[in-house]
């Protein structure tokens, strides 16, 4: 088994699958959107990344914030 962990973020791959630390399969478009492009840097080892690319079909922080005020009340907000 080929193990690879990046050295910025700690995120982990067995055999070219990213795992999240939950131990859910990972979507290297969605780490890319949610942390590679915060964390910025040259040790980045995902290979979707991109600097500064936004993957539109892949979980991004505004999607999850649309799905937390649309769980809330108006009055919640």
């Amino acid at each position: 088994m080929n193990r690879r962990e990046c050295e910025k973020c700690g995120a982990v791959w067995l055999d070219g699958q990213h795992y999240w630390h939950t131990g859910a399969k990972g979507d290297i478009k969605a780490l890319s959107n949610l942390v590679c492009n915060i964390a910025e840097s040259p040790l980045c080892i995902n290979p979707a990344h991109k600097k500064g690319h936004i993957y539109d079909e892949a979980d991004t922080w505004e999607k999850r914030r649309a799905f937390i005020d649309g769980k809330m009340s108006p009055r919640e907000i």
